[in-house]
């Protein structure tokens, strides 16, 4: 059980105790006001608290994966500890079936076990030794988050059922399983279907692309469990090994290193990209944030590769244009967040560097043609560091020039770096001081800070680094991110381009991604960079005004108000006052995150719309144009 203690918003006195029982004024502060909330009510009312954000499936960290990330985990993990080879997902219509064959949940604890926090098997070692989900809080925070939560066990020739509607359980029953059954019933496992909440997650959908992302890690990450996702099957022979293929292709400066111990996998490789890579993963969980297994594997392939040359390269001259993946299962995991982004073990460091430097190595000796070519990159590195040095160095003497401040950057008072309170800071990238005049205005001056570009940035597809650093705009920009150096520390958690809904405006929404892309693609990896969605109509009557993203949602609209109603088409986020863009970037703000399905295909999608193929692009353009009549 869990206890809070509701305060009326009006009696701040109350809560120090200075003003007495009652407060100043205020609402009564009594044994009244102390409330016992059952463990799913808990999850309900504080749901941030137990899956992170809520969102409507169009960012493949909202809720609703979570939800489906949980049960599927269940699954895996009796995988993991010998039993059952298949796991069967289905999504249709908003609801998720995940059907195991495993062990099946304990017939006598099926309720409990999906409905009370702190229930479970994964706190015994000699059931689940390397879970993911050892809080005994996942499969009940689906319950509580779901309008229809239906759960199955099935054990040697016997079933327990139970339904539950948003945690409340209606009915639950017990018996044999009839001989005449479906295979898949008489077959152990469990059986979850659940329909998420929409008092909850109010409008979403399930992203299909998403989930097959995740599908596919699963695959990866369990060498030998097939999954099933709408009936098309995923499975893998070779781990993280087909994973960084996968991701990479043919972009790779030399053949694919792998590693596989008892407990460590990883894979890497170096590319001509700039910047890092990295996909990391704990007892099959992706820790987007990575942790303290992340970090050892990194001083662990910087001292196998120093040991191997027997030369003290710098580290940044070693990672520059690095790809890996590693993975490891380990008994107790300490997540910081109970969504699970970032390992916290710092135990295991020693272990985990040792490791990885004698296996690098040992590659490395075995490998010799691919040891030639990573000298040969690591050199280039080093020759380009010097010179972006320089470049830098250039480029910032240049900046005190101008002025002491960030020309065109209106900041805000928190930052990333500031913790809780700068979770949520946000740069908006607009063009031009029309555009950020109504941002600046409406603006949360304590997260939200504006950069206004002077025009259409420059293409700088194909270009060396050093020419980020030569032109005054981006380098201006980059100060004002933070990253001017590396990526270690961005100022800001989100980087939102806000341009025009229009031609000009795409065009310079696509010359900024093509920038992050090129030179900082784990921005865009590590989902930092989104697209400012904001109303394109406004339609209105003297009581009621509607805003409209699309024609469609404008039609409705006219027919909704009636044909006397008003409708205003907003060329350009300038047009929009003051008084009505507060609402758009404030707590309901719609933002386009912009993710990367695959690394391999970014320079081709970059070499089409921003090389120099101008014939193929027109030729594409006249064949796929749409025309309204």
């Amino acid at each position: 059980m869990r206890y809070m203690t509701v305060k009326s918003a009006k009696s701040p006195q109350a809560e120090d105790g200075a003003s007495g029982a009652n407060g100043a004024g205020g609402a009564v502060y009594d044994e009244s006001k102390v409330k016992t909330l059952s463990s799913l009510e808990h999850i309900r009312l504080r749901t941030g608290m137990y899956i992170g954000r809520l969102g409507d499936g169009s960012n493949p960290d909202d809720g609703i994966y979570v939800l489906l990330k949980e049960v599927i985990d269940n699954g895996v993990d009796e995988y993991i500890m010998g039993n059952g080879k298949t796991v069967q997902v289905e999504v249709k219509d908003g609801t998720a079936v995940i059907r195991d064959f495993g062990r099946g949940i304990p017939l006598g604890k099926l309720v409990e076990c999906v409905s009370v926090i702190n229930t479970g098997a994964k706190y015994n070692d000699d059931v689940f030794q390397f879970s993911v989900g050892l809080n005994g809080v996942g499969t009940k925070a689906v319950n509580a988050l779901s309008s229809h939560f239906r759960v199955m066990s099935m054990r040697d020739g016997e079933f327990a059922e139970a339904i539950f509607e948003r945690g409340k359980l209606l009915r639950n029953k017990k018996g044999k399983i009839k001989p005449s059954a479906h295979e898949d019933m008489r077959q152990n496992g469990t059986y979850v279907e659940f329909t998420p909440d929409t008092e909850i997650f109010g409008r979403y959908e399930f992203n299909l692309e998403f989930i097959e992302k995740r599908i596919q890690n699963y695959a990866y990450l369990n060498t030998g469990l097939t999954l099933t996702l709408n009936g098309k099957s995923y499975a893998s022979d070779h781990g993280l090994f087909d994973l960084l293929n996968e991701e990479t292709g043919d972009e790779n400066l030399y053949p694919l290193g792998y590693y596989k111990g008892e407990r460590l996998e990883f894979a890497f490789t170096h590319t001509n990209s700039y910047g890092e890579e990295y996909f990391s993963f704990v007892n099959g969980q992706f820790t987007s944030d990575g942790g303290s297994h992340l970090s050892a594997f990194k001083e662990g392939f910087l001292k196998g590769i120093q040991a191997f040359f027997k030369k003290d390269y710098k580290s940044e001259d070693i990672r520059e244009g690095t790809i890996a993946a590693v993975a490891i299962k380990i008994k107790n995991p300490v997540f910081e967040s109970q969504t699970k982004n970032k390992l916290g073990n710092s135990d295991i460091r020693a272990l985990v560097v040792q490791e990885v430097k004698t296996a690098v190595e040992d590659w490395l000796h075995k490998n010799t043609e691919a040891a030639k070519k990573l000298e040969q990159k690591i050199m280039a590195n080093e020759s380009l560091r010097t010179e972006l040095n320089a470049v830098k160095k250039e480029a910032r003497e240049a900046a005190k020039k101008i002025a002491l401040k960030i020309p065109k950057l209106k900041d805000c008072k928190y930052h990333l770096e500031d913790g809780d309170r700068g979770k949520n800071s946000t740069i908006f990238l607009t063009e031009g001081d029309s555009a950020a005049g109504s941002l600046v205005s409406s603006r949360d001056v304590m997260t939200q800070a504006i950069f206004a570009l002077r025009g259409k940035p420059e293409n700088m597809y194909s270009k060396k680094r050093t020419a980020i650093y030569k032109n005054e705009e981006l380098y201006n920009m980059m100060m004002a991110l933070g990253i001017e150096n590396d990526l270690s520390s961005p100022r800001y958690a989100r980087i939102v381009i806000a341009t025009d809904a229009d031609f000009d405006g795409f065009h310079i929404r696509n010359l900024l991604l093509t920038f992050f892309l090129s030179y900082f693609e784990e921005l865009v990896t590590n989902g930092r960079i989104f697209i400012l969605e904001t109303p394109l109509f406004r339609v209105r009557v003297k009581k009621e005004t509607l805003y409209c993203y699309t024609e469609k949602e404008r039609d409705a609209a006219v027919k909704k108000l009636g044909s006397q109603s008003e409708v205003t088409r907003f060329k350009g986020l300038g047009e929009i006052s003051p008084k009505e863009f507060g609402q758009f970037i404030g707590e309901n703000m719609r933002l386009v995150p912009v993710s990367v399905n695959q690394i391999k295909i970014v320079p081709q999608v970059l070499a089409f719309y921003m090389g120099k193929n101008t014939p193929d692009r027109r030729e594409y353009i006249m064949n796929n144009l749409v025309a309204d009549m």
